[in-house]
């Protein structure tokens, strides 16, 4: 598709129009990275995994690491309980932990904040049954809330995550998601640098307690670059960073939201510096299992042999300096499938990457909300359902089930899967329209959509489809350009 082919002309000619993507602490376990993925009754072989050398340590590290964010939980009558109950299967947890390691899994990456700050536990319940050098721990300072930023209450959650993850020492600490926040630099330098913190970490690194530190980014590019230059002034050594890279945000992280910046430009920085570069977000939530029906059919077509999300995963692995790509994968056919798409990796060839930048510049063209449902947005103080709100939107989306034209054949069907997918999928006092603007929300969005104004968006689209409003749907069409 050529650039000058707008945006509004790409999508008549599908015969769908979305909105624009405006802007998305503690974190819940249930979501799916690989949700719609083809699966694969493939069984992964044994001793092929993929490994990359960490120039700092020679740790040989799997180029699968496993994202403990997204957890299988406890069901309960066939339905997953409510986010506020989830219980973590650790069954379940142990069994995935045993089949990847027995399958080359040697990464294993969680925080304080993941899956309501029981992410450390089930991850160090499940590991601590094997021989530890058996397996290399990311762990992360997840200060993210202002009653953390002291220095006494920092040092307590980082011995804190050694003791649930029932450990004496962490292979990979990081500085969790610099660059958020109204005010980053201020942020920045209240979570790390004025309490003194960053120094306390550098310390214990120079005891072994920390092998390698880094830090994970997501927001404000000042801070990124900042970060990189105290290591240029002599100020700090970093091991490795944690940026977000998939073959959509190598070229348009910025151009789906101004706020954000592309991959590109963050991996070259650390390669520069010669940095290790671990790569989180690879199928973007999952929304790069989810394409749209033409691009999910054109990569079909091209390999039927191959699953949606594999091109991602094989896309974030083909890049030499990546030490390993994390997958939260909730469901053991999601740790199967990649496991076959890294044991061994076969790496992108030129055609191929043209094939997928392609594929990005069109995707792009659908203006889905970025949303990737990691869930650092809630809990909402209102009760919304953030996420589920976004995840619904971007499936009818993407099904082409979000109508405008109250005029066509298809209309009828699709306002019906929308308005009742919409009741399933989000109780009724948790969708947009109980939104208060407060905003409370947006400064912990590593995607930094906009909320409130998508919530804004979305529940006068839901109005207006539930009135058949042809005008009113036609006006939740317009432009961040448009209402500026």
């Amino acid at each position: 598709m050529s650039k000058t082919y707008s945006r509004r002309g790409f999508l008549k000619a599908l015969g769908v129009i979305g909105t624009t993507a405006a802007t998305s602490t503690i974190v819940s376990c249930t979501s799916s990275e690989n949700s719609a993925s083809a699966g694969t009754d493939q069984e992964p072989p044994i001793g092929k995994m993929t490994y990359r050398t960490n120039p700092t340590t020679g740790d040989k590290v799997s180029l699968l690491g496993y994202g403990m964010m997204r957890l299988p939980t406890v069901e309960t009558n066939g339905s997953a309980r409510e986010e506020n109950d989830a219980e973590i299967d650790q069954d379940m947890v142990n069994r995935q932990v045993d089949y990847a390691i027995e399958h080359g899994v040697n990464y294993f990456d969680t925080s304080p904040a993941y899956c309501r700050g029981r992410s450390e536990t089930a991850t160090g319940i499940a590991l601590a049954r094997h021989k530890r050098n058996e397996y290399f721990i990311a762990t992360k300072l997840s200060n993210f809330a202002p009653e953390t930023w002291s220095r006494q209450a920092s040092i307590e959650m980082f011995h804190n995550s050694l003791k649930q993850l029932q450990v004496d020492y962490i292979d990979y600490l990081l500085l969790h998601a610099i660059g958020g926040g109204d005010d980053a630099m201020d942020t920045f330098n209240k979570r790390y640098i004025d309490n003194g913190i960053l120094d306390f970490l550098v310390e214990q690194r120079d005891k072994g307690v920390i092998r390698n530190l880094g830090f994970s980014y997501h927001g404000d590019i000042a801070i990124f670059d900042h970060a990189l230059k105290m290591q240029d002034d002599g100020k700090i050594k970093w091991d490795f960073v944690q940026i977000e890279l998939n073959y959509l945000d190598w070229k348009y992280a910025n151009e789906i939201n101004d706020r954000n910046t592309d991959a590109e430009y963050l991996y070259a920085e650390l390669v520069k510096r010669g940095l290790p570069s671990v790569i989180m977000e690879p199928l973007l939530g999952g929304r790069l299992a989810n394409l749209p029906e033409p691009l999910a059919g054109r990569l079909l077509a091209r390999d039927p042999q191959r699953t949606i999300a594999s091109w991602a995963f094989r896309y974030a692995g083909t890049f030499p300096k990546v030490l390993t790509v994390l997958s939260g994968m909730t469901r053991m056919e999601h740790l199967k499938e990649n496991l076959n798409t890294y044991c061994p990796l076969e790496p992108l060839n030129d055609e191929e990457m043209k094939f997928l930048e392609h594929i990005a510049e069109e995707y792009v063209s659908f203006d889905i909300i970025p949303c990737n449902d990691c869930k650092y947005c809630m809990p909402c103080p209102y009760g919304l359902d953030i996420p589920a709100i976004f995840v619904h939107y971007n499936k009818c989306l993407v099904e082409q089930n979000v109508p405008r034209d109250t005029g066509s054949p298809a209309y009828r069907k699709a306002r019906r899967v929308f308005l009742v997918g919409y009741d399933r999928s989000v109780p009724r006092l948790r969708q947009a329209d109980h939104c208060i603007g407060c905003g409370q929300c947006e400064s912990h969005c590593p995607q930094r959509i906009r909320i409130p104004r998508e919530m804004e968006r979305i529940s006068r689209y839901v109005d207006a489809l539930k009135r058949d409003d042809t005008k009113g749907l036609a006006e939740t069409t317009k432009t961040d350009e448009e209402e500026q």
